[in-house]
């Protein structure tokens, strides 16, 4: 099973939309001021955004984008005036990883782990 899709509620649904934008995702359905859906740039995946009045406390969510060229990709985006939590990072789990958020709060993991991803040393035998 692959990642189809994650919907994410914002706050500020203009502004958020524009972020993804900037980031590099395709905007495929803008049903504006409360729906839009972006699709990525590799892979199959897509994420929607839904407007909600009230943010709700933490929910513990993290979107994970992988990029195969990270380091490059959060420089372009640094650049372009987006800003990180956390720049490119070796992870003991062998995944290096950047985070953000988005302007409504969501976490992002921008991360490259190659086949660490799914065949790490400790996968679990099958």
């Amino acid at each position: 099973m692959n990642l189809n899709q994650i919907t994410l509620p914002v706050t500020d649904f203009d502004r958020t939309v524009a972020f993804y934008q900037a980031m590099g995702f395709t905007l495929i359905v803008h049903s504006p001021p409360r729906y839009a859906r972006f699709e990525c740039p590799e892979g199959e995946s897509t994420f929607s955004l839904h407007s909600v009045d009230t943010p709700s406390p933490s929910t513990g969510v993290v979107v994970y984008f992988e990029c195969s060229d990270l380091d490059a990709r959060v420089d372009y985006l640094l650049a372009a005036g987006i800003e990180f939590t956390k720049l490119p990072t070796d992870e003991r789990w062998l995944w290096r990883e950047a985070r953000l958020g988005d302007p409504s709060g969501n976490v992002i993991c921008l991360f490259w782990a190659g086949d660490n991803r799914k065949n790490p040393p400790w996968r679990v035998a099958a």
